[in-house]
């Protein structure tokens, strides 16, 4: 397990005085390690889990050749026989068991979607393309088809004694629907995370409370809970907790004998009362960072015993954008998920945004589709860190990153989607 000074002295040129994002990235990722514990869990109960280990086919799937269509079923060499294909039908294979005839030269057999390929035939022409005489034969174009169109492979979609999903993917539906095409009722998945979070501050209200002059109600509990709910975590609600070294001290020691992680925010940033980083400080090993970005610039990360301290700000969009930007990708890696970095849609600005070089940037935008088909994106609007609702106007972050200046409109930059996240 790494300290802080062993982490940081790992990184060259490290200041966490002004650190790059791509800097806080590649610091949490030597700094958290993936859990060990894993549980096997009902399909049913699968889906957003983190597969623990590699899940090998017992079957292949399809078991058999069958055909793809509702068609007709026959020996793909009689198509170099001539312009005009005459089959005599001699029987019907109906999904979900074999036929138990036998065909010989220029015979087929009526198919349907999903049933065994009769021996012999390769091929299926589809019903279509066909025309049915009186005598119960058919007769088709030799160019309707080519020799073994419409006929499923068997072990095409996965084989048996290989590897049909790999340790560490984020079983999706489609990914529990191939679980299931394989027989399997239960599959070993990580455990859940534990995060416990709570807000800091006297001037902070939960709901219920009523208002006061130079309070606010605490909305970054909620967010936050969203977003570790979306992630897959088991979250760990712990309110609000007032500038109070005692209250604090209790907070972080309960939080730290239970959770994996520890999320909080407000209480980081310079100036501010010193209760949350003094006690920090005095119960784990914490670095306080100015990380160069907007926004968000103040954040804590550390270890309190064997649980790993995100200090947020206290800003909710800032929350929110640090959240994503550093603390999701940190989860998923101590959640044993073998993702890569969320990619990044280019978008055309239709407006001219000013951006500083030396930081990176989150803008909340707007994406559409242009009239040329591509995509363009806007801003929503009021960019300040406080201004909530315009992140729920947004479908995605702008990305503006650290050496980039001002962008023009009409110039692609980069854009970060919510889908899934938010």
């Amino acid at each position: 397990m790494k300290t802080i000074a062993q982490v940081a002295a790992e990184l060259q040129g490290y200041d966490p005085q002004a650190l790059s994002a791509d800097a806080v990235n590649e610091f949490l990722a030597r700094l958290v390690t993936p859990t060990a514990d894993t549980q096997e869990v009902p399909l049913f109960d699968a889906l957003g889990r983190v597969l623990a280990t590699d899940l090998v086919s017992p079957i292949s799937v399809p078991p058999h050749d069958n055909s793809a269509m509702d068609g007709f079923a026959f020996d793909g060499a009689l198509l170099s026989q001539g312009e005009s294909i005459t089959l005599d039908i001699v029987g019907t294979a109906l999904a979900g068991k074999a036929w138990q005839g036998s065909v010989g030269h220029g015979q087929g057999v009526k198919i349907m979607t999903g049933a065994i390929m009769p021996a012999g035939m390769d091929t299926v022409v589809p019903q279509e393309f066909t025309q049915a005489a009186p005598d119960g034969r058919i007769t088709f174009a030799s160019t309707a088809v080519r020799p073994g169109d419409n006929r499923r492979l068997a072990g095409e979609d996965l084989m048996q004694g290989r590897p049909a999903l790999r340790a560490g993917e984020v079983l999706g539906p489609a990914a529990c629907g191939l679980i299931a095409s394989l027989g399997i009722p239960r599959v070993r998945v990580m455990r859940r995370l534990r995060v416990a979070y709570f807000s800091t501050g006297d001037e902070i209200l939960s709901l219920g409370e009523p208002p006061r002059e130079g309070a606010v109600y605490d909305s970054n509990r909620y967010t936050v809970f969203g977003l570790l709910t979306r992630l897959g975590c088991e979250v760990i609600d712990m309110g609000v907790v007032r500038d109070d070294p005692a209250k604090l001290e209790a907070a972080f020691s309960e939080a730290a004998a239970g959770a994996d992680a520890i999320i909080t925010s407000g209480g980081v940033s310079v100036g501010e009362a010193d209760y949350t980083k003094a006690m920090m400080r005095q119960l784990g090993d914490v670095a306080f960072w100015r990380i160069a970005m907007r926004p968000g610039r103040p954040m804590a990360v550390g270890r309190l015993g064997s649980s790993i301290l995100f200090g947020l700000p206290g800003n909710p969009v800032a929350v929110m954008v640090t959240f994503l930007a550093f603390v999701k990708p940190a989860l998923l890696r101590m959640m044993g998920a073998a993702a890569q970095p969320a990619p990044l849609l280019q978008a055309r600005s239709e407006e001219p945004i000013r951006k500083k070089a030396g930081r990176t940037e989150y803008q909340r935008g707007l994406v559409t589709r242009a009239p040329d088909g591509g995509l363009q994106v806007r801003t929503t609007g009021n960019q300040g860190s406080g201004v909530l609702s315009s992140m729920v106007h947004a479908n995605g972050l702008i990305v503006l990153h650290h050496g980039q200046g001002d962008v023009a409109a009409g110039e692609a930059v980069d854009v970060l989607m919510f889908d899934g996240a938010i």
